[in-house]
């Protein structure tokens, strides 16, 4: 591990001290577990996570419309213009 150090406003490191002592963690185990989450939860996602989630879309919505996949920035400006989509 590399020792760093990282200016807290007084009350978050107030806070940070409270949960670290419920937890009986220290503060640092803490910092370490919240940057962990913020990097892993930023990370992009695979090309088979893509895959997975468009395979999972596909068929999964109907509409009455038979030419989406051809008129598709029509429905969208459309339902822009009716304030159904923001």
């Amino acid at each position: 591990m590399v020792k760093t150090q990282v200016q807290l406003p007084e009350d978050d490191l107030a806070a940070l001290r409270r949960l670290a002592a419920e937890q009986g963690v220290s503060v640092s185990e803490l910092v370490r577990r919240g940057v962990r989450q913020f990097l892993t939860s930023n990370e992009a996602p695979s090309r088979d996570q893509l895959w997975r989630r468009a395979r999972a879309a596909a068929g999964k919505y109907r509409s009455d419309k038979h030419d989406v996949a051809r008129r598709h920035d029509h429905y969208i400006a459309e339902a822009i213009a009716d304030d159904r989509v923001r």
